[in-house]
């Protein structure tokens, strides 16, 4: 069951995550940096960051959880923070309450998808194995500034759910995506989720010095 205070706990850092936080400030520069970004893409770090990194994810997949609660943390610190990493978020949804819970982090606007995402994440178990799995979303984004009829909206949005499913596409025609997590690391894909140990050294590999 979702309480207030967990969830509250789960959103801690949205709001204030807004004010403070470079990382979501980042999100919103125009996407012109790099060859594998492209407009409209909701990513963190620096423009000019020697690696980009494009993860596709599906916000009801477990191996995705368990990179954004244990690797991605790290990560955000020692490479997206440090200027190493342009980081781009595609949602690969896997079935409907992924694509719901997509279209909430996509309704609350690109300053604060990536917090919605962490805590999607964050509390996923209480919102995956709800009864009442889109009634645990909108609590969610009703305590990240998202309304219930805001919700609604975005969920009647085809538009919306169109763009969704054509980055679907593109990934697979693009990269012969097949399941999540994805990663695509200057060009070159990686499937699965790994350590954060694992996962530094294959990024070191295209740093400058190295």
């Amino acid at each position: 069951m979702i309480t207030r205070r967990f969830l509250i706990a789960g959103m801690t850092g949205i709001a204030g995550t807004m004010a403070a936080s470079p990382l979501l400030q980042l999100a919103s520069l125009p996407a012109a940096a790099g060859n594998w970004e492209k407009p409209g893409d909701l990513a963190i770090g620096a423009p000019e960051a020697p690696i980009s990194i494009i993860e596709y994810f599906s916000l009801t997949c477990p191996h995705c959880r368990d990179f954004h609660t244990k690797t991605f943390p790290r990560l955000r610190t020692e490479y997206i923070e440090t200027g190493k990493v342009r980081f781009i978020a595609r949602d690969f949804p896997l079935n409907r309450p992924a694509l719901d819970a997509a279209i909430l982090a996509q309704c609350a606007g690109p300053e604060r998808y990536f917090a919605f995402i962490e805590t999607l994440f964050n509390t996923f178990d209480s919102w995956t194995r709800a009864a009442d799995y889109v009634k645990a979303l909108g609590q969610i984004g009703q305590l990240g500034g998202v309304s219930a009829a805001q919700f609604d909206d975005c969920r009647s949005d085809a538009a919306l759910e169109a763009k969704i499913f054509s980055t679907m596409l593109e990934a697979q025609e693009t990269y012969d995506v097949k399941s999540t997590p994805t990663f695509i690391i200057n060009g070159k894909k990686q499937e699965g989720s790994m350590h954060f140990e694992a996962f530094s050294k294959s990024l070191d590999k295209f740093l400058p010095d190295n």
